[in-house]
């Protein structure tokens, strides 16, 4: 299972940010950060293959669980 987040390339920033998240996905590997696997050009959008990570988008879960500063410290730091 992969994942695939698909992000719009309409606007000239818009491209420079996909190529500079995939540079720095594909040229920074971490055990704590999802593995990026590749990328493809479909029409107008940039899909990103990743390691899938049960559990939802990190913005899910932080919408779930509130976080005291040092546990959001520690996050961080990891």
């Amino acid at each position: 299972q992969v994942a695939i987040k698909k992000m719009m390339i309409q606007e000239e920033m818009c491209k420079e940010l996909a190529v500079n998240e995939i540079a720095v996905m594909r040229d920074n590997r971490n055990p704590n950060i999802v593995t990026y696997l590749d990328s493809y050009l479909v029409g107008a959008e940039v899909w990103l293959a990743m390691e899938f990570m049960d559990g939802g988008t990190l913005c899910d879960v932080l919408r779930a669980v509130y976080l005291e500063e040092g546990q959001i410290g520690a996050v961080c730091r990891e």
